[in-house]
């Protein structure tokens, strides 16, 4: 087989920018996104260079903004902004930390099996786009790093794409690059191949989860709310739910007899169907009730033992007391306050104010014992758990100074829950059951939620990530590039040239790593058109000299390695995920590095044993 092209000066420039590219991506010298503009202003300039002709074309240089790719990704996260905005990712989250509890190994698999089974059905930067805010609400409850959680979910979701033929853009196209004559794939066909690649990947991050995800907060922060509380105020709080059964002799007490003498403070209850956070202290307990105490450590196991109830993890009151709903606050009492001389019980402090009280730091000390009946001053800062929103009203209220700024100051919308279900699943349906372009379908369901009330024009614009929109829109040409030049055509062609007479399973694994490399630096589209016809006519030429090598499977071969997309953030889920978790460029290397080697084991061995 010789090669039908030649090395060209517009493909060794492809080349040069292409290892700058990753130079720019390895070395972190300007952000990320930085880096993919200048690349992209850089294909512009070299453009006008004469003997570079065709490598970028000045009218079209900037199209990758209005690609298909780019505004679905913008109409999903507004999507999934909705979604988040009527609270039922947070509700999505409380079933998840129900069955898997709060650690690694039992909440990876279900938030990335989930992902990849939704993946399957619907393209897989929406499928990741909506498990974004799921994923935030389980960091926050379980006290884990997004880092440890969304990688796992990102690269679950891309492995899902290849569970159904349906399930990504290059398995969708793959029956049409099929040659005349040739039995097309069905639905199905090729979800054992996709179920072992699906496994096999939650199963990595189970097992080597510890040593290739990053430990980062992501954005930006940098110590938990009770990590602070506990530093300042040697404050070592819990809050622990417990179950009142029948015949227990606080049923048909009050919360106030509960609390009486306990040390802790009862800041949620559920019971008769009905959903209570603050203060209720004359509330009547009736049997079966939940009810969610905080305190110390000490003092939650020394009222375990002298109450007879057990303390167990929040269970039903976990979205009630989540932290975009409450959380502990710092206020002042300032000089001028109504309140000074008055005790936090003479005040109500509970029912007036919703302010749970649980210290008052007063001229460097801080008190913790005895202090409902303690006479404020001025300067008093009382460490409460509260409501956000009675927290907000308190910010207008001149008797109190709120010291905590930095929390959630949304407003859940829990009566939009059907006008943004509806539009997600118009949205879906357009997406399964009709030909329209997946822009166009997605930005059906965004602007449905924007119309119908579940979100403003401004938290829509506020809900994309714009570094992700430039990333991936300034990266666009160079993949164009790249195809249009005949630069990957001919990568392609002289690395099977170069490898003689070999046997069928090292062409189809060169088929898959070619694939691989691909799928890094342009679409996976463009990679597959290219490289479909091209494994088929591999396999058609290695049949002719004896060789048992079924173009059909080289096909599919080439169309599932370009889901192996996992060693930088140029795919559509890696870059969607990268601002969340706080990912750099390194950390995809470190955790893709091994997910890459995986895939192409895994999928080789499945495809020859299914086929």
């Amino acid at each position: 087989m010789e090669p039908t092209l030649t090395l060209t000066s517009p493909m060794v420039a492809v080349l040069l920018i292409l290892g700058f590219t990753i130079y720019l991506f390895v070395s972190e010298i300007v952000r990320i996104d930085v880096a993919a503009v200048s690349v992209m202003v850089l294909l512009g300039l070299l453009g006008m260079v004469p003997g570079l002709d065709g490598l970028s074309d000045p009218q079209t240089l900037f199209d990758g903004f209005a690609s298909n790719a780019v505004i679905s990704i913008i109409a999903v996260m507004i999507i999934g902004a909705g979604l988040d905005k009527t609270g039922i990712m947070s509700r999505l989250a409380n079933v998840i930390m129900r069955v898997g509890g709060t650690t690694e190994p039992r909440i990876i698999p279900l938030v990335s099996g989930t992902a990849g089974v939704i993946s399957s059905f619907m393209q897989n930067v929406g499928a990741a786009a909506l498990y974004i805010p799921v994923v935030s609400r389980i960091s926050g409850r379980a006290g884990l790093p997004m880092s440890r959680l969304l990688m796992p979910m990102g690269f679950c979701a891309i492995l899902g794409g290849t569970l159904t033929m349906v399930g990504s853009s290059p398995l969708i196209l793959l029956n049409d690059l099929l040659p005349d004559g040739m039995e097309p794939f069905g639905l199905f066909d090729v979800t054992p191949v996709g179920l072992a690649l699906l496994a096999s990947g939650i199963l990595y991050f189970v097992l080597f989860g510890r040593l290739v995800l990053p430990l980062t907060n992501g954005k930006g922060s940098s110590e938990s709310v009770i990590g602070y509380y506990q530093r300042v105020y040697g404050l070592d709080l819990m809050i622990r739910e417990v179950r009142v059964d029948e015949q227990h002799l606080i049923a048909g007490r009050t919360i106030a007899d509960l609390e009486r003498g306990s040390g802790v403070v009862a800041v949620a209850t559920f019971m008769n169907s009905e959903l209570r956070v603050g203060p209720w202290l004359g509330l009547t307990i009736e049997p079966g009730a939940r009810i969610a105490l905080l305190g110390h450590a000490a003092e939650l196991k020394s009222f375990e033992q002298r109450a007879g109830l057990t303390l167990m993890e929040l269970d039903v009151l976990a979205d009630a007391l989540a932290p975009e709903r409450s959380g502990i606050a710092e206020v002042v009492i300032p000089p001028r306050s109504g309140l000074i001389g008055k005790s936090v019980r003479e005040i109500a402090m509970r029912k007036t104010y919703g302010l749970s009280v649980l210290c008052i730091h007063r001229s460097g000390e801080t008190l913790q014992t005895e202090i409902r009946d303690l006479p404020l001053a001025a300067g008093d800062v009382l460490v409460s758990h509260t409501r956000w929103d009675s927290l907000l009203r308190l910010e207008q209220d001149r008797d109190f100074v709120v010291m905590t700024t930095d929390y959630p100051r949304e407003e859940l919308r829990p009566k939009k829950v059907p006008s943004a279900l509806l539009f997600f699943f118009i949205a879906l349906g357009l997406i399964v059951f009709t030909d329209l372009r997946l822009s166009v379908a997605l930005l059906t369901g965004a602007l449905g939620m924007i119309l119908s009330g579940v979100l403003s024009i401004d938290e829509a614009y506020e809900a994309v990530s714009w570094k992700t929109v430039f990333l991936l829109a300034s990266l666009i040409p160079l993949g164009a590039a790249v195809e249009n030049t005949g630069t990957a055509a001919w990568i392609a062609q002289a690395t099977l040239v170069n490898l003689g007479d070999v046997s069928p399973w090292v062409l189809q694994a060169v088929i898959a790593v070619l694939a691989t490399f691909f799928t890094l630096v342009m679409s996976n589209v463009g990679a597959t058109v290219l490289l479909v016809p091209l494994a088929v006519n591999i396999a058609v030429a290695a049949q002719s000299v004896g060789m048992d090598a079924d173009p059909r499977i080289f096909a599919l071969t080439a169309a599932i390695a370009t889901s192996n997309s996992f060693l930088i953030p140029t795919h559509q889920v890696n870059a969607l995920i990268m601002g969340p978790g706080g990912y750099r460029v390194l950390d995809y290397m470190k955790a893709g590095g091994g997910m890459t080697i995986l895939f192409l084991i895994v999928s080789m061995v499945m495809l020859n044993i299914v086929y």
